[in-house]
């Protein structure tokens, strides 16, 4: 039985029930065999501030990995150098979905 895409996503955060001004700014949707797909708000004034929550989302993950038994550090460092090998040398092109 296959399972729907909305039974797939994650759960809705607390900060989104608990504030009304809160609101997503990022969903990321990967599969097997296929490219990543993202859909985003650009919210802050500053660009910089993806640089902020990139950072954050990369610690958050390396904190996942290591309730799952691996090492935070090696996790951190493992995400940092592909995060640069990607900067450097991209793996692929962003597109434009449309529905």
């Amino acid at each position: 039985m296959e399972s729907s895409p909305r039974s797939r996503a994650l759960s809705t955060p607390p900060l989104a029930d608990a504030s009304p001004d809160a609101i997503e700014v990022l969903r990321v949707w990967a599969a097997p065999e296929s490219p990543h797909q993202v859909i985003l708000r650009t919210t802050w004034q500053d660009a910089g501030a993806w640089g902020l929550l990139l950072v954050d989302l990369a610690r958050h993950a390396a904190r996942a990995y290591a309730k799952e038994g691996q090492d935070l550090n090696a996790t951190l460092a493992r995400i940092r150098l592909l995060f640069d090998a990607e900067w450097d040398h991209a793996t692929d092109t962003p597109e434009t979905l449309t529905p």
